[in-house]
């Protein structure tokens, strides 16, 4: 990877957005310790050098946010400077211990649950936005449009 791919324009950020199956109900005992780090870990990345922007209802998180009207499906999106600030917040402190606990709270899934894209700054991506670059990922693969943490591309805004 060269620094074009991971330091972007000023004019860019780049835009994450992951979906997971809940394998109960978040309200269920199964789901507790994840429902009780969600605040904890979003304020971590709230806090973060990089972190610029992340979907979120009234209740402070992005739980009850419909994801391909599958009431099964949860939502996390956000936006960063670049790809080095995203991984950073994602492999270490809380974060990275709840996403070693994943298969403890979500399905496994055979197809891509993430993607990656460039945005203009400022842009705040919505959720069509995202359903729209997680089929096209899974469709055509990495591509500019949407993209993976495995194969990345650089800003071309």
């Amino acid at each position: 990877m060269t620094s074009s791919e991971t330091e972007p324009p000023a004019s860019s950020a780049l835009a994450q957005v992951n979906i997971a199956r809940l394998k109960a109900p978040l309200d269920s005992p199964l789901l507790k310790d994840f429902v009780d780090g969600l605040d904890p870990v979003n304020a971590v990345a709230d806090a973060a050098d990089g972190f610029v922007w992340r979907l979120k209802s009234d209740g402070g998180d992005a739980t009850d946010i419909s994801v391909f009207g599958d009431k099964w499906l949860i939502i996390n999106m956000s936006v960063w400077r670049d790809l080095p600030s995203l991984t950073s917040f994602m492999y270490t402190g809380l974060h990275r211990e709840l996403l070693a606990r994943r298969r403890e709270w979500f399905e496994k899934a055979d197809e891509a649950m993430a993607a990656l894209w460039w945005v203009p700054a400022g842009h705040e991506p919505t959720v069509a936005e995202a359903e729209e670059r997680l089929l096209h990922l899974r469709e055509h693969g990495p591509t500019q449009h949407a993209f993976s943490l495995r194969t990345t591309f650089p800003a071309a805004l």
